[in-house]
């Protein structure tokens, strides 16, 4: 039976829900060896407060609008902001924060962003 345009035969799909069915069962993973598991957060893995930035966390907040902002278009405005947050999937609080901004203000890049974001 043609399965359309899968990338994978029939023999290795089924070899993956073999290899899967485990961890589908018990709900954590079942392998003996860690090296297999995907690795845990990072202890320096940025994160974003979900209120207002503290002074220490403005490289961050800065570092993950620029991330998500990379090649916006600038000068621009609250809306065109929050639009691009929301095309790119950027975590909620990150775009709740831009939500926060006066809508009349023009940005010209992802540091005014941030400064007009942290506290003064």
């Amino acid at each position: 039976m043609q399965r359309g345009s899968d990338r994978l035969s029939r023999r290795q799909d089924d070899e993956m829900k073999h290899q899967l069915q485990g961890l589908l069962r018990s709900g954590h993973p079942t392998r003996s060896e860690e090296w297999h598991d995907p690795e845990p957060m990072a202890d320096d893995d940025p994160e974003l407060a979900a209120g207002p930035v503290p002074g220490d966390r403005f490289e961050t907040l800065r570092l993950e609008l620029g991330r998500h902002l990379a090649r916006t278009p600038f000068p621009a405005h609250r809306g065109e902001l929050v639009r691009m947050l929301r095309e790119r999937h950027a975590p909620d609080p990150l775009t709740e924060l831009v939500e926060r901004l006066p809508g009349d203000t023009t940005y010209r890049s992802v540091q005014d962003v941030a400064l007009a974001l942290a506290p003064a």
